[in-house]
């Protein structure tokens, strides 16, 4: 039995864990923090290196800016906080109205003592190693294995102390995403992720999947640096009012004309390949914009996302009043039309999921609509969650626009959000448990190394000695 025991305990010891490198004595924090919240941000101060996956609308800005400064009240260092473009000037004014010191600057020189916020466009413009901790807001920018942000972020962090990267949508089965994450946290490289828990399963580079002794294993070593929640209940607190309203999706349909002579068909063919759906959005885009004019309210917020951008021009062109926010805008014209529209000056707003999808708080509006798609299931889920999150009031409409001959563009991103919500359900039950002990304080993962055997020295290395 005592044997068996030791055993259990060489395994326990053997167990992969990212130690803790953060605060011992934590500074009071931010009394706006709900429970979970506040739970989350001392966890986050022990690690010292973490990851928070947490739901839209779960407040990750206030917990980067509460982290953020907490690390410069302990230590006295710098902090640069990154965002997606335009979101900066949100940050801030987060920051005003919960007191939290923070400037936004536009390079080395401007900043100062405490929080520096900034977008990762501007990245080239800043020494990384000069700041004491690093905050990456949206940090699934870290998706790409061969990214200018992705390797530079993780090259130049290497020696930056405290690091915290946050997002909503870490693909649960997007494997790349999570070992960039861990490298970037210093945690694991991503080679050595893949060495450690995964066997290659195909030709492509980009099939691994997990061994199946080291699921469980890999999924504690995950939760020693990185939390995930897509409601408070996940980790054992009351969801109160993040309970959220209805999202109502509707489908619109539109028909073009079929021209036999131009295509060699008699009836109009459903888009198989990329070009052939690239094609039909380009050969419906007056019916689309047609429809989606006719659906756009007089009397109350509406946000049009487009993918194109013929689709834009022409949405802004027939909606009176509509604002559009295009790629070619200078940031502060984006940010000015964005503040107008969040302040009730513009009522539609029109631009693209790449440009206004990710880190905006429109919860002012409840409805939106898609007038042109691609398979991209992580924009629209982004696009549609400025709108339903945390502080909505309304049941929100959300309308999908597509051609008939599109194929099924809209049936495919609904398949991808079912197998999105089943994996993070997985996921989520692997690391519940973990992480709300770690949240908690009650249990924290440190690596041991107890040697019980006195060292020998050989009796020819005595007699040279």
């Amino acid at each position: 039995m005592g044997a068996a025991m030791d055993y259990q305990t060489f395994l326990a010891g053997k167990r992969r864990a990212d130690p803790p490198t953060g605060l011992n004595d934590l500074p009071d924090l931010c009394g706006a923090l709900f429970p979970f919240q506040a739970d989350i941000v001392r966890w986050a101060l022990r690690r010292g290196r973490a990851a928070c996956f947490a739901g839209t609308g779960l407040g990750k800005t206030l917990i980067e800016l509460s982290w953020g400064d907490a690390i410069h009240r302990a230590t006295g260092g710098d902090v640069l906080f990154l965002t997606p473009l335009a979101v900066a000037s949100q940050v801030i004014r987060e920051a005003e109205k919960f007191g939290v010191p923070a400037r936004q600057v536009r390079e080395q020189a401007e900043c100062g003592p405490g929080i520096n916020v900034t977008n990762y466009q501007k990245l080239d413009h800043f020494d990384l190693t000069r700041f004491t901790a690093v905050i990456l807001d949206e940090s699934s920018i870290l998706k790409s294995t061969d990214g200018h942000y992705r390797t530079r972020l993780i090259r130049e962090c290497a020696s930056v102390p405290f690091r915290l990267a946050a997002t909503a949508t870490p693909a649960p089965n997007d494997f790349m995403e999570l070992g960039n994450h861990a490298e970037f946290l210093g945690a694991m490289s991503y080679t050595d992720m893949l060495a450690t828990f995964f066997v290659h399963d195909g030709s492509s580079t980009r099939d691994w999947r997990l061994k199946g002794h080291a699921e469980a294993e890999f999924w504690r070593w995950l939760a020693s640096f990185a939390v995930m929640l897509r409601k408070p209940s996940d980790l054992g607190y009351e969801d109160g009012a993040y309970a959220l309203p209805p999202l109502r999706q509707h489908q619109h349909v539109v028909v073009s004309e079929h021209d036999p002579a131009a295509t060699g068909t008699l009836f109009a063919m459903e888009a198989r390949t990329m070009r052939e759906r690239l094609d039909a959005r380009r050969n419906t885009v007056a019916e689309r914009v047609a429809l989606a004019a006719s659906l756009t309210p007089s009397d109350r917020p509406f946000v049009w996302w487009c993918n194109l951008n013929a689709e834009s021009e022409a949405l802004a062109a027939a909606i009176p009043g509509a604002v559009e926010i295009r790629g070619s805008d200078t940031e502060e014209a984006k940010e000015s039309k964005i503040l107008d529209f969040i302040e009730g000056r513009a009522l539609t707003l029109v631009t693209k999921a790449s440009i206004c999808g990710y880190g905006l708080n429109f919860q002012h509006c409840a409805d939106t609509g898609f007038v042109g798609l691609n398979d991209s299931w992580e924009q629209v889920y982004q696009a549609v969650r400025r709108f339903w999150r945390f502080g909505q009031a309304q049941p929100v409409n959300a309308h999908f626009i597509a051609a008939e001959i599109e194929g099924a563009v809209v049936a495919n991103l609904r398949r991808k959000e079912v197998d999105a919500e089943r994996m993070a359900a997985a996921m989520l039950a692997h690391m519940a448990d973990l992480g709300a002990a770690s949240v908690r304080g009650a249990q924290r993962d440190r690596p041991s190394y107890a040697p019980a055997q006195p060292i020998s020295l050989p009796s020819w290395l005595g007699a040279a000695a």
